[in-house]
Parts: structure tokens; sequence; C-alpha cells
């Protein structure tokens, strides 16, 4: 195998053996002949390293890619961490929690929605400044839109799926639960044979992008729909750095309404309802669909185009409340510094609940939390400050799928099985539960950051504009407001990085830290 394996010059080899989640040896037999025989140049990625859990498939997959970009991620986080030196590189993982560049490479599979992720923390971080139990999230850039329920309620905070997808790839390793749709400013309009009108998932992408921008697009994106609306002001888009072409937005927009027979006005705002709908069907399929009452959530979005939409999707949730965070446009990034550094483990563990023993769990778990306070002992992290959180991956016998359930103890997580599957599914069963894998997630939270506070105090508007379905607007510019300022609707908050559009019938509260903090006036007056 060794031989084979030369002769074909290859970067990089994955070993995927049938049965290594029940027995590992033989995969380390081969990766320390490899090792051995090419001078511990080739790049190595082991299914008992990768994903040590029973599906062979979903294993091998995982296997596969991390074999894949493993060579890729590792040589460039080389280079990045001899760049930055001597100060330390932390990667953000798709889970939520950050790992040391020099080992991030070993699990680049790990890092496939590092980006998200990162938006995920921020708002966790927010929530937690701002005393919010529960979110929902949308990240709504220029290609898609990402929707996410975020719950406080226990320690972690972040919702983790081993049953994610990579386009037709599953992707087992735990990552943040999010939902992704093809909705963003760059989504493409048009009327299909039908003659219906029709908004997404093709986008404009970065290049050409939306008309708006100058740069040769033709087809109307949801960006052109709010600037023909007025929604995006062409002086301050980007902080003024970027005047945006209102005249290509207006002719991209001529081709919808002609095809509709509707004025621009009204093929706009129908390009932008329709917009509105799609991501408002994505947040009820991670609210609604899993037992959740979208009403005793707030909703918060971030990303460059969030802000224009928040308040229609929230009064279509039936939601009351709603926050844009400080900085919103770069969420991601806030996220990636308040984020724990983490490890996340598993084993396969297949057997009826009855025939555990919480003794023999309890040592497992134990062993693998020893491998990862071992490794974050490695990036410097004190032991003192190392915290660990236990949990099972459980079904009911003849399942397919399983529930996440945190381990206290073994009739504890019985019964919060049986609750969990009524509130997801909408029905228990009296029959056997199966344990199927371990997990412990071994953490240390990082040093807190500080959101500066803001002065209080009063901004007058900048400016007023009329708008076609909202009438005469107000203009704000974000930086400007003091903490405490109040804002009635229908008003414009403009900043460098995005707007946010403060629909009638809600207002805007600005907190200590600067988020914006929306209400519906209807429950502000009762």
């Amino acid at each position: 195998l060794v031989d084979a394996v030369i002769a074909l010059e290859v970067d990089a080899v994955a070993i995927n053996l049938l049965f290594s989640f029940l027995a590992p040896e033989d995969e380390k037999r081969i990766e320390a002949a490899l090792h051995q025989q090419t001078n511990s140049q080739l790049f190595i990625s082991r299914s008992s390293y990768v994903l040590p859990e029973y599906k062979e498939y979903e294993r091998g997959i995982a296997t596969w890619l991390n074999a894949y970009l493993g060579p890729l991620v590792q040589n460039y986080l080389q280079r990045l961490q001899q760049a930055v030196t001597p100060s330390p590189l932390g990667v953000m993982q798709s889970s939520g929690g950050t790992i040391d560049a020099e080992q991030a490479g070993q699990r680049a599979v790990n890092l496939l929605l590092s980006g998200p992720a990162g938006g995920l923390a921020g708002a966790s971080y927010l929530a937690k400044l701002t005393g919010q139990q529960n979110l929902l999230t949308f990240d709504m850039g220029g290609t898609s839109t990402d929707v996410a329920a975020l719950s406080l309620a226990t320690d972690g905070g972040l919702q983790l799926t081993c049953e994610g997808k990579l386009g037709h790839y599953p992707i087992s390793v735990p990552m943040v639960d999010m939902h992704t749709i093809g909705a963003g400013g760059g989504s493409l309009a048009r009327v299909d044979l039908g003659g219906l009108l029709q908004v997404g998932p093709e986008s404009a992408g970065a290049s050409p992008g939306p008309a708006c921008y100058g740069r040769s697009g033709l087809a109307a994106t949801v960006t052109d729909a709010n600037a023909v609306l007025g929604r995006l002001r062409p002086d301050n888009f980007l902080g003024g750095a970027m005047t945006l072409d209102l005249e290509a937005a207006e002719k991209a927009v001529d081709a919808i309404a002609s095809s509709l027979s509707l004025s621009r006005s009204e093929a706009a705002l129908g390009v932008i309802q329709l917009a509105n709908e799609h991501m408002a069907r994505a947040l009820r399929v991670v609210s609604v669909e899993r037992g959740f009452d979208p009403s005793n959530f707030h909703l918060c979005c971030f990303g460059g185009a969030g802000g224009l939409h928040v308040c229609a999707l929230a009064a279509t949730l039936n939601m009351n409340r709603a926050i844009v965070p400080v900085h919103g446009g770069v969420l991601s990034a806030l996220g990636m510094l308040a984020a724990p550094r983490e490890r996340q483990f598993s084993q396969a563990y297949l057997r009826p609940l009855t025939e555990c023993s919480a003794e023999q769990l309890q040592c497992q778990l134990a062993r693998l939390a020893d491998g990862g306070r071992q490794e974050l002992q490695q990036e410097g992290v004190s032991a003192a400050i190392i915290e660990q959180q236990p949990s099972l991956d459980v079904r009911y016998c003849g399942q397919s799928y399983t529930l996440n359930i945190p381990f206290v103890d073994l009739q504890q997580v019985s019964e919060d099985f049986h609750q969990l599957h009524q509130q997801r599914y909408g029905h228990r069963l009296n029959i056997d539960i199966e344990l199927v894998n371990l997990r412990q997630r071994v953490f240390a939270r990082t040093k807190g950051i500080e959101l500066p506070i803001i002065a209080r105090g009063t901004t007058a508007p900048s400016d007023t504009v009329s708008l076609y379905d909202l009438g005469q607007t107000i203009i704000y510019q974000r930086q400007q407001l003091g903490a405490g300022q109040r804002i009635e609707g229908p008003a414009l908050i403009c900043e460098t990085v995005s707007t946010t559009l403060v629909d009638s019938g809600w207002s805007a509260e600005v907190d200590a830290w600067g988020n914006l903090i929306l209400e519906r006036l209807s429950l502000s007056s009762e």
C-alpha cells in the first residue's frame, strides 16, 4: 500500500476503514507506515481522528474533504502565522469556537462554516450583553441569507448540528445549525415564462454586481429595488465612498415593470416583498418547524443588507422586537474575537440506553475531555479555566437520526429526549431509547472584550426624503446618535457598512453600546 501511494506522487491520503470507529488501531498502523516511508511530508487524514462515528459514507465524506482541503489550508495558515509572528493566531471553527492555527490545518473540514459561525458567535455575545435569552438571527449578504435560532437558556448558546450539508455533501462534523437560502442583496429578479415575478436564487455576484454599482450590471437585483425606492441613499452608500448609479438601477427595474405592466415603484416593491417572503419562510424553518414560537424571540439582523428588511420580517413572523447590532455589517469579526477556544470530540457508542452504565459513560467522556484539555493547554490555556460539556446522541430504536441531549444522569437524558422529541416532531413514542454517540465539548472562555459605551444625547435628523411606500421619512447618521435616543419610524439610519429602515409603526432606541433596539409602537403603547 505504501509503495502504491509513493508511486502515485500524491499530496494527501484519506484513510477510512469500515469499523475504525470501534477499533482505530489498523488506521493508525497505516498512518504510521506512510509517515515513516514518506518522511512525514504527506498530509494524512484518518477517519478515526476526523470523525470516529458509525455511518461509513458520512465518515468517508468528512475524511476525504479533510484530505482535499488540508494541504491548502495548512500551507496558507503556515504562511499567515509566519507573517503575524509573534502575535498568536487562532482560527474560527464551524462550531463557533476557535482553534490554534497549528492544529487547524489537520482539521480543515471543521472550518467550512467558520464565517457564518463567527456571525452567530457575535450575536451570542451581544445577546448576553443586552440581556436577551432567545434570538432568531438572519445574516443577509450579497448572494445568500443565513438564518438560525439562538437560545442562551443553557450555557453555550449556539445550536449545533451534525447533519449539515455543503452542496450535496453531508458534513457530519459539529457545525452551527443554520439554514441558508439564495436570497441576498445581489439576488436577481426576473419574470418567468408564466408571467410571475421570481427573485433568486441566482445572483449578480461581486462582478458585475447590482446595476446600481455602475459595473455594467444589467439585471435588476434586490439592492437595485431598494435603491429605486429610495431606501439606499446614493450619496450615503459606504459612508460616501461609493456613489450609486440610480439611473442604471431604474433602467434594470423598468425591464421588470414593463413585463408585469406595473409602475417602476410597484415592481421594485414587489421584488422587496418577494425577497422578504423567501427569508421569512427560511426563518420559519428554524423556528416554527422546530416547535418554537417566533413571537417569543427577538429578531437579530446582521450582514450588509439585513437592516433594510428587519422590520418587515419581524412583522411577518408576528415578532415585536428586533436588534440591529452595532457594527452589524461586520459582526462575524466581532464574533471571532468573542468566541471561546474550543474542541468538539465524539465517539460512537451504540447500545440501548437501559444497558448503559453511568460510570462507564463518565469514564469514556473523561477520556475525550482529557484529549481536549491537552490540546488547549498546548495552546497556552490555563488548566484552571478549561470547562467541559458532555452530551449524548440518542434516538428511538429503529430511527436513523438522533437528538443531542446534555448528559447529567441517564434518567434525565431519557426524560429530556422524550420532551425534545415531542417539541421537535409533535409526538413521543413508548419504545426503547438507543445511545449512538458520546460527545464532549471542551472550551475555555476568552477574556471578555468590552464594547465602548457611547455618550448620551439627541441628534437631529440629517435630512428628510419622501419615499414611495412610506411617505415622509427622516434620515439619521448612526455614528452621530446618542445612547437613549429614540426614533419613531419611518426613518432611515445610515452608516458606513449598512442602512437600517425603521418602518412605520416601529421605533428604534439606541442602547448604551450603540445597538438599535427596535420595537413595535403598538406594543410600546400597551
